[in-house]
């Protein structure tokens, strides 16, 4: 094997080490983060269940019209949980702690304020008897309005606690989120016994314990931030009310999408009231409700994938926007693949959680809901991933264009010519064909901005030019023991000499980076009995050589233990190499990420 071989097969060997840790922190974090999807979806099928089982056919038709206003609330909770994240994931990757602490306060701030704005209407709706735009059917109608003015009760929870989870994630905290959720669960399904089983409060219990859950589920959350043990701080006095734009300009792209799909639900519902009747909204209620469940595995996905690419562009690393939506095509959506098959293949069962006589005309319609629904998620996966990257980036054009496709356009026109032949089919094989126009617009636009078919993910993705480096200009490499970081100091060398760096800054970016690489296999790697491994890279960009060094071993942070050696007046050749570091570096950086020690050193 020639040398030059040797070469590429190493960097290739480089490349797939940094791509594992992003595919091992992509799983790591999707639990929680799928857990917490589920819980507002857990609602839906709790509340379809006590509806169909305890209530009667017109709650169910007041819980499947509810659907909408269900996805305007997430397109509120969205923009404003989705905004602060990808700006918080742009000044974690910047580390602007200060700026990280006014977006959190100022996030919970505009939550709030959404709350008490929509409890407003929430309740002037039910209490006069303003409802007629969502139903006329005089015996659904009332029913619809005391569900409604339970829900208003959860209103303030349900925005404020979603917000809580990001922020978790971000203080290493996500097992938090799956107490809340847990204890949200089981709130709800103890609350809907007590309220519509045994105290017979119909519509309104349902409603009520959904509501109290979100209580319990918010209160699980925040408790950690009241004990003040959280990094992350709520001082309202340094709020910056400027950022409230920024927070809603860049999350109402990605919300957009949801805001259409209420829209979208409002006229559905109403092709199905004319064309099927009130069974089919009872049907597609059920099915939809139950398929809300499994939504959160690609809703988790994304919220996953969106706090990654955001720090990836804070960054400026390209590798890793194009790892994040490898391993979005090769691991989730295999994964998706497989629960949609299980899906379908269940489909008999799972209907008999809300109706068990095969005889009744909403039990095939429910069916056949379980039976094809699935089959669009796979795709939507993909859809969701380019959405939150085009996001990330400012692209508010194409987000915008994406949001309307999918969200309203291809579900409303796919419903409209086909109910006359297929009836309540239609509806579900519409949600199928609606991905069409979104994948057709990500390749169109792909390929315009390369004048050719897209031929590897930099292309399909079209990042810009101007966003981090070109590869001949940074260089990684994976350490996994003592005798790999002997030889490091020497190819970082022989990089920055070949960048035109002088022969000093050369030889220091070498001994900096084989010293802090040193120090974290010497002591990081021998804390547990788990394999790790660290992964290093250079930059060479604007004359400036960027040393980053990343490992998920336990937190440690150089630069405390700097100042500790200082004043500790200890022998000095004791942490010699750390004080020479930090005296001959420009500027030297720390943070945990996501569980991850990132270190960047510039020389």
């Amino acid at each position: 094997m020639s040398m030059e071989e040797t070469k590429d097969n190493k960097e290739i060997r480089e490349r797939a080490s940094k791509s594992e840790t992003v595919t091992r922190l992509m799983f790591r974090l999707l639990p929680i983060q799928v857990l917490f999807m589920a819980v507002s979806s857990v609602n839906g099928i709790v509340s379809s269940f006590f509806a169909a089982n305890y209530v009667g056919i017109d709650a169910m038709g007041a819980v499947g019209l509810y659907g909408p206003v269900t996805l305007f609330l997430g397109a509120v909770v969205t923009t404003l949980s989705a905004g602060s994240a990808i700006i918080c994931g742009k000044y974690l990757g910047q580390n602007e702690q200060t700026k990280l602490r006014n977006v959190f306060a100022l996030n919970l701030v505009l939550a709030g304020l959404a709350a008490i704005i929509l409890i407003v209407i929430f309740v002037i709706l039910g209490t006069f008897d303003l409802t007629g735009f969502m139903t006329k059917d005089p015996d659904v109608r009332p029913v619809f309005n005391q569900y409604l003015l339970g829900q208003a009760i959860g209103l303030f929870p349900l925005l404020l606690g979603n917000q809580l989870p990001a922020y978790l994630i971000m203080e290493n905290r996500s097992g938090r989120t799956t107490t809340a959720s847990v204890a949200y669960i089981i709130a709800n399904i103890i609350l809907n016994y007590v309220f519509v089983k045994v105290m017979h409060l119909e519509a309104f219990g349902l409603a009520l314990a959904s509501s109290f859950g979100l209580w319990v589920f918010m209160a699980v959350e925040a408790e950690y931030f009241i004990s003040g043990k959280s990094h992350f701080k709520c001082s309202f006095r340094h709020i910056s009310w400027e950022e409230s734009s920024e927070i809603i300009r860049i999350g109402l792209p990605g919300a957009t999408g949801t805001i259409f799909q209420s829209i979208r639900g409002v006229v559905v519902n109403w092709l199905i009231l004319m064309y099927v009747g009130s069974v089919g909204i009872s049907a597609f209620g059920a099915a939809n409700n139950l398929m809300c469940i499994f939504w959160a595995l690609p809703a988790g996905m994304q919220a996953v994938s969106r706090l990654l690419l955001s720090i990836s562009i804070g960054e400026e690393d390209r590798q890793m926007l194009q790892d994040i939506m490898r391993g979005m095509l090769r691991y989730y959506v295999p994964l998706q693949c497989a629960v949609s098959v299980l899906l379908i293949l269940c489909a008999v069962p799972l209907t008999h959680i809300f109706y068990r006589d095969p005889s009744e005309p909403v039990y095939m319609m429910t069916v056949w809901g379980i039976r094809i629904l699935p089959l669009c998620m796979p795709l939507t996966i993909i859809c969701m991933h380019f959405v939150s990257y085009w996001q990330a980036l400012g692209k508010d054009k194409l987000v915008h264009l994406i949001s309307i496709l999918d969200g309203a356009v291809g579900v409303c026109f796919f419903t409209a010519v086909l109910i006359p032949f297929l009836v309540i089919n239609s509806v579900y094989i519409a949600n199928v064909l609606n991905s069409l126009g979104p994948i057709s617009v990500i390749l169109v636009y792909s390929w315009m901005k390369n004048h050719h078919a897209p031929r590897n993910m930099e292309e399909l993705m079209a990042i810009p030019d101007d966003l981090g480096v070109p590869e001949k200009d940074r260089m990684d490499i994976s350490v996994h023991n003592m005798g790999e970081v002997v030889k490091i100091a020497e190819k970082i060398q022989q990089f920055c000499l070949n960048k035109g760096i002088d022969e000093r800054r050369s030889y220091l970016a070498g001994l900096a980076m084989e010293e802090m690489a040193g120090n974290v296999v010497e002591h990081g790697f021998t804390k547990d009995d788990k394999k790790h491994h660290v992964d290093v890279c250079v930059v060479h960009k604007d004359g400036c050589i960027i040393l980053r060094i990343l490992d998920d071993c336990v937190p440690f942070d150089p630069g405390e233990r700097q100042k500790l050696a200082a004043g500790s007046g200890d022998d000095i050749a004791k942490n010699l190499g750390l004080r020479m570091i930090f005296r001959m570096s420009e500027d030297i950086q720390y943070q945990n990420i996501l569980g991850l020690n990132a270190l960047t050193i510039k020389i």
